[in-house]
């Protein structure tokens, strides 16, 4: 197998027609500017290579994703880093690669976010998903504008104005995951849907996959647009999201004042 990148945050390798992205950031792999960077590089090259038809995404270690470091929220960094994280999760859902996430651990907001959008999510059973981004008194983007076509609006309503977590065998009972399996098994479902993808024509499945979203595609980049508006004109003007975020560094209880 050849090694293309071992950067900073992510292991970056390729073994045609399979390439693989590693989140390294111990221990919980929160995505921070340089992690995102460096996974928009990563597909961005792949993008170039058409005898690749897979791209694997999971964590180093025991872990996804605890999601976007906390301290990319407040106000001065805000606009900077909802730009390159969506500039990733716009990658991902523009790729004429089949992704498939390989989930353990945990995967929350930012997170559950990159792993929601990619074709195949294959998470063990006890892995913990879920958006605690109001707990925060934020909302997450990606999942406002594109978990309800994968849970259905209540279940989305439930998971993102709660913050409620949830185990990998319920995230796929709800459609949040493709599959859950025991943790022993993961890697092994993973090689057997790389396997029988590895099998078929790279050229078939880019042209496939960009008909099977031709109508979500638009419906979502508009539906994100909207959402980072929101974020960034309405949520970030209110004194409790700044609020939540400093509570949050500052590792105590939020004092909200409805305004």
């Amino acid at each position: 197998m050849q090694v293309l990148t071992k950067s900073s945050r992510v292991v970056f390798e390729s073994h045609p027609p399979l390439a693989r992205i590693s989140l390294r950031n111990p221990s919980l792999n929160v995505i921070d500017l340089p992690m995102m960077e460096e996974l928009a590089q990563a597909l961005g090259e792949i993008e170039g290579h058409p005898e690749i038809s897979t791209i694997v995404i999971c964590g180093e270690g025991q872990e996804f994703s605890a999601g976007v470091d906390a301290a990319a929220h407040t106000p001065d960094k805000i606009e900077t880093m909802l730009a390159k994280f969506h500039a990733v999760i716009r990658l991902l859902v523009a790729t004429k690669k089949v992704t498939l996430a390989a989930v353990r651990g945990h995967a929350l907001g930012g997170g559950a976010e990159l792993a929601m959008v990619c074709d195949v999510v294959l998470t063990t059973e006890d892995a913990t998903w879920g958006f605690p981004e109001i707990k925060l008194g934020c909302f997450p983007p990606v999942a406002a504008t594109a978990l309800a076509a994968l849970t259905g609006q209540k279940h989305a309503a439930e998971l993102i104005l709660t913050g409620r977590t949830i185990s990998g065998a319920e995230a796929a009972d709800i459609g949040l995951a493709t599959r859950a399996v025991p943790d022993a098994m993961l890697e092994t479902s993973v090689e057997e849907v790389t396997s029988s993808l590895a099998k078929l024509s790279p050229a078939a499945l880019a042209v496939t996959k960009k008909a099977l979203y031709a109508w979500d595609s638009m419906h979502f980049d508009k539906g994100l647009a909207r959402a980072e508006r929101i974020y960034l004109d309405e949520l970030m003007k209110t004194e409790d999201a700044q609020e939540g975020i400093r509570a949050f560094l500052q590792k105590r209880p939020a004092v909200w004042k409805a305004k």
